[in-house]
């Protein structure tokens, strides 16, 4: 539920925020307690993914908040939310690039 609805605000509700790139949310995490999601993301159409990750870290409490208007029926509490970048497609692409030399 987490990963489908931090998606759709990535899509629709901080659209603008963060320079056109497509930011998908690939895996999230969630402790055992439910007090952290631990969110996975890949980044698309940007040259520096860390920027664009320091950024979206910043707005954090943004993004919880859209979060916590969405799910707030559905849970008790709105857990924290950790993001990191997720490079496994990266990682992906150069193992085939290696393949094929």
């Amino acid at each position: 539920m987490l990963q489908r609805e931090l998606g759709e605000i990535f899509q629709r509700e901080t659209r603008g925020k963060f320079g056109g790139a497509m930011i998908t949310v690939t895996k999230v995490k969630v402790t055992r307690d439910n007090s952290v999601a631990r969110v996975y993301l890949s980044l698309f159409a940007t040259d520096d993914k860390t920027s664009l990750l320091d950024s979206i870290q910043h707005h954090t409490s943004e993004i919880r908040y859209h979060l916590g208007k969405r799910i707030r029926n559905q849970v008790r509490a709105i857990p924290e939310i950790e993001f990191y970048l997720d490079d496994s497609l990266d990682y992906i692409d150069k193992i085939e690039d290696l393949l094929e030399e």
